[in-house]
């Protein structure tokens, strides 16, 4: 099998999949974006990881002119292809139908409502979009039933879940003691952590808001992260002395935070998956999320965290509160989220994107 992988840029969530991919057959990612740009709109800075992404597989940047050329000419038996909106993805989806197998692997779901007429207009569109893909691979339930309902069967569809480096993430307690500290906090202490980027998508505020609103002691709120917010954010905390802020985080750090956490939330408005969740789940954390997290029904279950409507700020009070007031469910709940996850990892994704090839 020589495989063609066409993706944006280089993530910490892909990269170690295509280094397993890259020992069962041939493969070379196509990256699509502009080489060397790394300045990320949102956490409005330039973002340069502390993990390797370039290595143990073969890559290529494309350049937009000679897209077609630059991947017929490693002559792929299959096109592996990551998302059909981004420059130059539909031009490859097109151009190499019928010519090699071609599998798409995308997030989206159907959690975000529109218009009747947009819906028509969307389903006409997508529809189109995937009668040039062989097969899909679906990340959780909403991404399944989102790709059913634009065309595609069931025997199309190969489940390879979205997954973290969970080993790395597992073991930080050294550097969870020491977020604590540098915070001030007491080993009693109970505290709530969101992580990302400060925007109105991810609920920031209504986090905020909610939190200021609970009555339960000892507890205190940590933003990881930076964004157009940050000043809003900061303005509004700036009497509540058990509301803290660290600038954004590189990855090596990330662990150690988790791990200073007793509670993870994920607020958002609108969110495909929420692989930040996965990540406080890989270190044992009770997750209080939005049931717009495209996460939400695969990974919190009644054992491991709560589910808020996320229109209902009076919802995420509630749930918020009582997450608080019970420190031993949050203890137990974090453990059931480790057990949860260990089956969400890059092994499996691996596994099945193979199957998915040779199907």
């Amino acid at each position: 099998m020589k495989l063609a992988i066409v993706v944006t840029h280089p993530v910490q969530y892909a990269a170690p999949v295509f280094q397993m991919l890259a020992k069962k057959v041939e493969l070379k990612v196509f990256y699509t974006a502009e080489e060397g740009n790394d300045y990320d709109k949102e956490f409005k800075r330039e973002i340069h990881w502390d993990i390797p992404l370039l290595s143990g597989y073969s890559y290529e940047w494309i350049v937009d002119r000679t897209r077609i050329e630059q991947v017929s000419i490693y002559q792929p038996e299959c096109l592996l292809i990551f998302g059909w909106a981004p420059k130059g993805h539909l031009q490859l989806l097109r151009y190499f139908k019928n010519k090699v197998k071609i599998v798409f692997r995308g997030d989206s779901t159907l959690l975000k409502k529109l218009p009747w007429w947009k819906e028509k207009l969307k389903e006409l569109a997508l529809t189109w979009v995937y009668h040039h893909v062989n097969d899909a691979i679906y990340v959780g339930t909403h991404n399944k039933a989102y790709f059913l309902k634009y065309g595609l069967k069931e025997k199309q569809l190969t489940f390879a879940p979205h997954a973290i480096d969970n080993d790395r993430f597992s073991f930080q307690q050294t550097a969870s003691s020491l977020v604590r500290e540098k915070l001030g906090l007491s080993t009693t202490a109970t505290l709530v952590l969101f992580a990302g980027k400060f925007n109105d998508n991810k609920n920031v505020l209504g986090l905020l808001r909610a939190f200021i609103g609970i009555s339960a002691q000892n507890t205190h709120l940590l933003f990881v992260g930076s964004g157009i917010l940050e000043a809003q954010l900061k303005r509004e905390a700036q009497q509540h002395q058990n509301i803290h802020f660290l600038p954004f985080q590189n990855q090596q750090a990330m662990p150690g935070i988790y791990q200073a956490c007793d509670l993870f939330c994920l607020p958002s408005k609108s969110e495909t998956w929420g692989l930040s969740i996965n990540e406080a789940m890989a270190c044992s954390k009770a997750v209080l999320v939005s049931d717009q997290c495209g996460a939400a029904s695969d990974l919190v279950t009644a054992g491991n965290g709560r589910i808020f409507k996320s229109n209902k700020i009076e919802d995420l009070n509630k749930q918020l509160d009582y997450l608080l007031r019970h420190p031993l469910f949050l203890k137990e709940a974090g453990q059931r989220s480790f057990e949860i996850i260990r089956h969400w990892n890059f092994n499996v994704q691996a596994e099945n994107i193979i199957k998915c090839l040779y199907a």
